[in-house]
């Protein structure tokens, strides 16, 4: 490590996000400072966290964006609970493990298979067909998506006419195409949240495959038909005016009451080890080894300092790992 810089606590050592909403974030010295909207301020232990999300309302400084880049943790600009992404920083303290290992498991016609196994198993509580090619499974999922459409159009009483949207006219559409474009396009930006964070790639998908945010709709997918696709048609049958606002304050909601974010980052890996023949992943891939396989002597430059120094006297491995609950301010 050369002098300069900054030690960098592993991914799995770190609280998973911290959220700031309608605040200010600029940098003291080696400190991140936050300051509400009543000008409360507080320091945020930018070394011990995986991801910055800024919602609306937010301002943050350039020295403040450099500090989050030297100790390697991901800012991203997002809607309120992450209901829309809007972009992100550099990548964060995600090992490149991570990243080989999908690009890897997506690049083998066996595993990719798994994979897209896995998922239709998740999203539709059953296991899927013996000896049915990834694009036959795709046919079946969509049949089934559209049974379920219908399903819920008759238990609302909503009249369906099938899923039509113009991306270009908004309104063109009806009020529950609306609605369910909305609250897709919400579930589809915490899981683009979830995938950054965790260090995979947007683009590399298996069920879903050939464009940018491919994974995201793979991992959009196993929610969609749970989450986000009958709150639509529920908001719409109580009241269709803006409907669109409605869904999204409601899917924020739910996300942030329910912990979704917290939940899709394990649930990611566990998608992932479908596609490992046996059942975990390997320690190493192309030099880059798991996270709970590295060991103090990876991080020789902390070595010397006492267990409270480490990090900044930020939490450390034990104390706040990827399950515990995100910080808001």
């Amino acid at each position: 490590m050369k002098e300069h810089e900054v030690p960098v606590m592993p991914l799995k050592s770190r609280i998973s996000t911290f959220t700031v909403e309608r605040g200010a974030v600029e940098r003291e010295g080696t400190a991140l400072i936050v300051q509400d909207a009543t000008g409360v301020r507080a320091q945020v232990p930018v070394g011990a966290i995986a991801a910055l999300m800024l919602e609306p309302g937010t301002t943050i400084t350039h020295e403040a964006i450099k500090l989050c880049a030297e100790h390697k943790t991901l800012i991203l600009w997002t809607g309120e609970a992450g209901v829309r992404i809007y972009s992100a920083g550099q990548e964060g303290a995600a090992h490149t493990y991570r990243l080989l290992r999908q690009a890897r498991l997506a690049l083998s016609e066996k595993s990719q298979l798994a994979v897209a196994r896995e998922m239709y198993r998740l999203r539709f509580r059953e296991e899927a067909p013996l000896k049915r090619s990834i694009e036959q499974l795709r046919g079946m999922e969509g049949a089934r998506v559209r049974n379920r459409y219908r399903e819920l159009s008759l238990e609302y009483g909503i009249e369906w006419n099938g899923r039509n949207y113009d991306r270009k006219d908004w309104w063109a559409g009806d009020p529950i195409n609306r609605a369910i474009s909305a609250a897709n396009s919400c579930l589809y930006g915490i899981c683009h949240a979830a995938i950054l964070i965790a260090g995979y790639s947007a683009a590399i998908g298996f069920v879903h495959t050939g464009y940018p945010l491919a994974f995201v709709h793979d991992i959009a997918d196993l929610y969609k038909m749970d989450i986000a696709v009958p709150l639509a048609f529920r908001l719409t049958a109580e009241d269709e005016h803006h409907i669109s606002a409605k869904v999204r304050h409601a899917l924020r909601d739910e996300f942030r009451s329910t912990g979704l974010l917290e939940k899709l980052i394990p649930q990611i890996e566990s998608v992932l080890n479908a596609g490992e023949e046996e059942g975990t992943p390997p320690p190493e891939i192309a030099g880059s080894r798991r996270d709970e396989d590295l060991e103090p002597e990876d991080f020789p430059w902390l070595l010397h300092l006492d267990p409270e120094q480490r990090y900044g006297g930020y939490p450390q491995s034990g104390q706040a790992g990827s399950n515990a609950p995100d910080k808001e301010v």
